[in-house]
């Protein structure tokens, strides 16, 4: 999958803008605060219909303009796809493909398969568990769209639960309506836990070898699913924390407060790793997330490095790049110096200055 263009009208900083990549290493540089991100953000909300920073719509459109277009031209197993998305300040976002509206998110999912890498990322593992959920939530969500259709509605009846344990104890009559939200609280809940029991048992099959050799063949790394409930005693623990949810309303039993793990060696690096194993093991992570992709939908994804080279040494850096020579690629950087001794292959290069952007190779 290539992604072979974007346009943007009205988008953060950029009033209009129109970029062709290549297939290969496309280069983003300039100065902080110039919108190279921005050009990121467009890409992964026009793949994923949401912003990896979680920003509103409204945030995104440029200040003194109602709304923000993106059009994105997508290749696809040789067969052409355009993206239309419609941002508005005080409306739901418009999305179309190849002209046709589009009703559900799901439908958007699986034409291109974007990761997107900043140096956030480095830090997933030492932040808190919801930045980990975030993860396997962004990460599924393009994969697999019966994941999609249930954790959206397991968040619904999440929110309208919580909202009754609040509204309890001005009308204790509603407890008897409980448990219909129970029912379906399982039901969602169960399917998300299956789910991501088998990406994490995925994504472990890939990361010990790629962890392995990155480490200097010296750490073996683990990723361990933590799920709040097992799906098969999720009824049972539901039940018996009903009181203390009652008193507490807030819905506490729930694939919504799962976690992740991260063992070297038998080590948790959460608590006892230092930041270059953490940092090493993020990195192992999104390098397993790409070939997780490639297995599963048989074609790599367009990788979108933010700034991520800065914020590793040497030996990181030269690893990351070899890895991702063969895959199309968006890395924004602060300057080209960071390739000066590299092999890496630059094939197209654009200088980004205040919301404009000069092609340059």
């Amino acid at each position: 999958m290539i992604i072979e263009s974007v346009e943007l009208l009205n988008y953060r900083n950029y009033g209009q803008l129109h970029m062709d990549f290549d297939p290969g290493t496309n280069v983003l540089y300039g100065d902080n605060a110039q919108g190279k991100t921005n050009i990121l953000e467009a890409i992964y909300l026009c793949s994923t219909t949401k912003s990896h920073k979680g920003s509103k719509d409204r945030e995104i459109v440029r200040f003194g303009e109602e709304e923000s277009h993106i059009k994105m031209m997508v290749r696809r197993d040789s067969i052409p796809y355009r993206i239309d998305m419609h941002l508005k300040k005080n409306k739901a976002k418009g999305v179309a493909v190849n002209g046709i509206p589009i009703k559900k998110a799901s439908e958007l999912f699986g034409i291109v398969n974007v990761i997107f890498f900043s140096p956030e990322d480095l830090n997933i593992i030492k932040n808190g568990p919801s930045e980990r959920r975030r993860f396997i939530d962004l990460e599924l969500c393009q994969l697999n769209k019966l994941y999609v259709h249930n954790l959206v509605q397991y968040n619904r009846v999440v929110v309208q639960r919580n909202k009754l344990l609040k509204e309890l104890d001005f009308d204790p009559a509603l407890k008897e309506t409980l448990d219909v939200w129970d029912l379906q609280l399982v039901n969602y809940g169960k399917e998300l836990i299956r789910i991501r029991t088998r990406f994490i048992k995925e994504l472990n099959e890939l990361i010990r070898d790629i962890h392995f050799h990155l480490s200097g063949e010296k750490e073996n790394l683990e990723v361990r699913y933590e799920p709040n409930v097992t799906a098969d005693s999720f009824e049972e623990e539901l039940e018996r924390n009903r009181f203390q949810e009652i008193r507490q309303k807030l819905t506490l039993t729930g694939p919504h407060r799962d976690d992740l793990n991260f063992l070297i060696n038998g080590t948790d690096i959460r608590k006892f790793g230092s930041q270059g194993q953490q940092r090493t093991a993020a990195l192992s992570l999104k390098l397993a997330e790409i070939e997780l992709v490639k297995k599963t939908v048989k074609d790599y994804p367009v990788l979108l490095l933010d700034d991520v080279l800065s914020e590793l040494d040497s030996k990181r850096q030269e690893h990351l790049l070899s890895e991702i020579n063969h895959i199309q690629t968006m890395i924004t950087c602060t300057g080209l110096d960071e390739f000066v001794n590299s092999r890496f292959r630059m094939d197209k290069i654009f200088k980004i200055v205040e919301g404009t952007v000069e092609s340059e190779a």
